[in-house]
């Protein structure tokens, strides 16, 4: 899968990424994580306007229980989401009319990312703030296109796991 282009660039994004973030990325293939850290830190900086890199990088991060940096940059890309998808920057305050979050782009990107954010959260064991984005993302995502039952689970396995080690 390459994200930059294709068919999973447009369902993310809405469409291609930048062809000088795709270079950066490409020169550490093969690297090491901490090159491809670098490489998707130095895009993110240095292109914020591109969403693509923004997602490699909380997943990177998430990838290596490294929650708190993941949720840095899930909170970055949601900033840099919204701005292009016209919608406010602070996620309480979405709308589910402000746009459309069923058509590939910024706006559902923007949707993604705050699922992978409600996700994180549950991960570091917040789940306070865990449920609060998800009745939020019910609310935008009624239909649940962006599959919620992950977070849930997640939410669920925890709430279980309290009860058995108090």
């Amino acid at each position: 899968m390459n994200i930059f282009t294709g068919i999973e660039s447009t369902e993310l994004f809405g469409g291609t990424g930048s062809p000088a973030v795709e270079d950066i990325l490409t020169s550490v293939r093969g690297g090491s994580n901490d090159q491809v850290g670098a490489a998707l830190w130095t895009a993110v900086l240095t292109h914020p306007q591109c969403l693509p890199p923004y997602y490699l990088l909380y997943r990177f991060h998430a990838n290596r229980g490294e929650l708190r940096d993941a949720k840095g940059v899930a909170l970055r890309a949601l900033s840099a989401a919204a701005l292009q998808a016209s919608i406010d920057t602070d996620w309480r305050l979405v709308q589910p009319n402000d746009t459309d979050f069923t058509i590939p782009g910024p706006a559902r990107f923007w949707l993604i990312t705050l699922k992978a954010l409600a996700f994180i959260n549950a991960r570091l064991g917040d789940e306070a703030a865990a449920r609060k984005l998800i009745t939020k993302l019910h609310k935008l995502d009624p239909t649940d296109c962006i599959g919620l039952d992950v977070v849930n689970t997640l939410l669920q396995s925890n709430a279980r796991t309290d009860d058995i080690f108090p």
